[in-house]
């Protein structure tokens, strides 16, 4: 008989590539970890794993049954979870997943309002883009997921791909399904959706720039400008909308790192545009905000599986992410 503790072990050694990094992710020895795979091996009649050099690789048997494990882990931990509640038990766990600046703004609010309700049950976190975040939900690696998209950009007649950042981004963008997209993100029937807020996306320019006493601008005022982007999905984006307004921007630096991208800006280096959740978390000193026409909003969500969402404490700790997202405060 297949125990899911054994295909937990398995799961960590495919995706660490020996015993030793699976026994530092899961908290045990290394002799543990080759223990339970011997007795895996054993109750599957088949070699699941390959020794090569100081890596394992798997068998054929041992990629088929980690393409089932997650399915089945994620069941599992469902059930266990469901039969707890209705036992009795005031107790959870919830491993959540984030993008940054809805790690630094939402995710507090609803967590500690969680505790206080729910002092017995246990939130992890970890941070991820979208659609990391998603294939993670997916994987059974989380209960839940806070993810964004983008709605899709109609350009303008005429605007093409060009040489450089357009053309790369045009390449992979909206003529095939992408992370943004709902059937690249989370338009599948197998998930969930909680729609949390529309999160504006609003200009940052220098201090001194023509345009900081601005109360609104049009994008293609800034067509002329250097520019600083955010992470790939948002400076995609950013292109599809610049090209939709007839000019592709000159992306002189791109950064994850949205304090980096407001000192770059504060320097006179370039103009950004950055969602209202990320101006909530960074320090803007040097920098003036201006509204930007047309409006672009991304859609902020929390997903989860279907099964999951019956457990009672993904349920609270949903519950507790709309409630925050009502009171987030706007720039």
């Amino acid at each position: 008989m297949i125990e899911p503790r054994h295909l937990r072990v398995l799961r960590a050694v495919a995706a660490t590539g020996s015993f030793s990094a699976a026994a530092r992710e899961l908290g045990c020895t290394q002799p543990a970890v080759s223990q339970q795979m011997k007795a895996l091996e054993q109750s599957s009649g088949t070699p699941l794993l390959v020794r090569t050099g100081r890596e394992m690789r798997l068998t054929q048997a041992g990629e088929a049954l980690v393409r089932h494990a997650a399915g089945i882990l994620a069941g599992l931990t469902a059930a266990e979870e469901e039969v707890a509640a209705i036992a009795g038990l005031r107790a959870g766990r919830v491993r959540l997943v984030s993008f940054p600046s809805g790690s630094s703004t939402l995710v507090p609010t609803a967590l500690a309002e969680l505790r206080e309700s729910f002092p017995g049950t246990r939130v992890s976190l970890v941070e991820a883009e979208p659609p990391r975040s998603v294939e993670m939900l997916r994987a059974g690696d989380c209960e839940i997921a806070v993810a964004f998209r983008y709605p899709e950009v109609q350009r303008a007649a005429g605007a093409g791909a060009v040489a450089g950042v357009g053309a790369a981004v045009d390449a992979e963008g909206p003529g095939a399904p992408a992370e943004g997209t709902a059937e690249g993100s989370w338009g599948k029937d197998d998930l969930v959706v909680r729609p949390l807020l529309s999160d504006r996306l609003v200009g940052v320019v220098p201090e001194g720039h023509r345009l900081a006493g601005a109360g609104a601008v049009g994008i293609g005022e800034l067509a002329g400008e250097p520019w600083i982007a955010g992470c790939p999905r948002c400076r995609r984006h950013l292109v599809d909308v610049c090209e939709a307004a007839g000019f592709t921007p000159r992306i002189d630096f791109a950064t994850d790192d949205y304090p980096a991208v407001i000192g770059l800006v504060a320097a006179g280096l370039g103009v950004a545009v950055l969602p209202e959740l990320a101006l909530e978390s960074v320090r803007a000193k040097g920098t003036a905000t201006v509204e930007v026409e047309p409006a672009v909003r991304r859609e902020v969500v929390a997903l989860t599986l279907p099964d999951l969402a019956r457990v009672p404490a993904v349920a609270a700790t949903l519950d507790r992410l709309e409630s925050a997202a009502r009171r987030a405060p706007r720039p």
